[in-house]
């Protein structure tokens, strides 16, 4: 089924950019709360960061399995399902009293949201060609930043005025409201005449997905550029708050910054891509990704350069990992047309099963100064450049086989 942006509609376009957005927001709105959970619940901060490890992991094995069986049972039935979850996840989560607690019902939640976080992306593959389908990815990345730009802003005035558990019963809302704009606008794209004939051969697609290089190249891009990400985001609120004396409204507002310059990228990205094609764009930001996880490394070598070196390199790096997903994951989908639900399930299962890695050694590493978080990203950053240049290597651009 391939239909223009225009046909799809703005307003479906805006319904999925809400359903890629359930993994980020779900834990951008606490972020700033983070130090404050720690003691209301008596954790170390240690336990407060494995509390995104644990999201991370949940969605990960979430989307596993929802992608191969949309691709048998359709997209549509799965969908609601992982959101009636996520949203019962979310009361548990709001009413929690210790961190152990906190784990179990994050992980349930992150079951939730795999679905949203997966579905819509193959959703994307049903409807649009490769070119097309990296536009509109980049631009369902663009509102989903617009959202998260302003996330930590709304968890951090929610925390001042109701507590932190708030935060849940905000996220809450968002699904539920998600869930009946599901019900309503979005219809099954995945038809009975494109599903596998069987749910073995559905799972099956992992292993002819795996077996191509180029595909693995593709894949480690996105998903290493995601994982420095994730190593920000676990490590940056106790580098700035803690380390750097932020409170935590400064925290948000440097956090919006970085939210902005992945805004601006991804724009840029969704008006370039369809002239010098995904391929191009993958290079020129995997090359940013590498030299700005070099400099936040130098920076946090060298004492004296403060925050703002740090700040910076961070914003080079954060920028681009929304232009580097986009145009990864619609060349790989394109890869495999058929099997859009597995290609996109592995690929972002494995964003945030090597986001949950990151996330779990900048904890484990942690020692209240910058260093863990920077190396951390730095091996991301460069690691994303390398496997690129060994998915360029293995074959030609996949737009010839987009719509076979």
């Amino acid at each position: 089924m391939t239909q223009s942006t225009t046909q799809a509609g703005r307003g479906l376009i805006v319904l999925l950019a809400a359903l890629v957005a359930f993994a980020p927001l779900s834990i951008d709105m606490y972020l700033p709360s983070l130090p404050v959970l720690a003691r209301e619940l008596v954790a170390t901060d240690a336990q407060v960061q494995h509390s995104i490890s644990v999201f991370l992991v949940g969605l990960c094995i979430g989307m596993l399995f929802y992608g191969p069986l949309s691709d048998r049972f359709g997209r549509r039935p799965l969908l609601l399902g992982g959101i009636a979850l996520y949203v019962i996840a979310s009361v548990g989560c709001s009413w929690v009293a210790s961190a152990d607690q906190l784990l179990i019902w994050r992980g349930l939640q992150a079951l939730g949201g795999a679905a949203a976080s997966v579905l819509a992306r193959a959703i994307v593959r049903d409807l649009f060609p490769l070119q097309q389908a990296a536009r509109v990815l980049s631009l369902m990345h663009l509102v989903t930043m617009l959202a998260t730009l302003v996330a930590p802003l709304l968890g951090s005035y929610l925390m001042d005025v109701a507590g932190w558990r708030s935060i849940f019963i905000g996220l809450l809302g968002f699904a539920t409201l998600c869930g009946l704009a599901v019900w309503r606008r979005v219809p099954e794209t995945h038809q009975g005449e494109a599903r596998g004939h069987s749910l073995g051969s559905a799972f099956a697609a992992y292993l002819s997905i795996l077996g191509n290089p180029r595909a693995v190249g593709l894949m480690l891009c996105m998903e290493l550029s995601f994982a420095g990400m994730f190593a920000y985001i676990t490590g940056s609120p106790f580098v700035f708050i803690d380390h750097f004396g932020f409170s935590p409204k400064q925290y948000a507002l440097l956090f919006g910054a970085n939210i902005a310059g992945v805004i601006v990228a991804t724009f840029i990205n969704a008006r370039l891509v369809g002239r010098l094609g995904p391929e191009a764009m993958l290079r020129r930001g995997s090359q940013v990704s590498a030299l700005a996880g070099l400099g936040l490394l130098l920076a946090a070598c060298l004492p004296a350069s403060g925050w703002p070196a740090i700040a910076l390199a961070l914003l080079l790096f954060v920028s681009v990992t929304g232009m580097l997903g986009a145009n990864a994951i619609a060349s790989l989908m394109a890869l495999f047309p058929q099997r859009a639900g597995a290609a996109a399930a592995l690929a972002v299962a494995g964003q945030f099963g090597l986001g949950a890695l990151a996330s779990f050694l900048v904890g484990l590493l942690h020692d209240g100064s910058p260093m863990p978080m920077s190396l951390v990203v730095a091996v991301c950053g460069v690691g994303a450049f390398v496997s690129l240049c060994l998915a360029v290597r293995t074959g030609a651009s996949p737009a010839g086989i987009a719509d076979r």
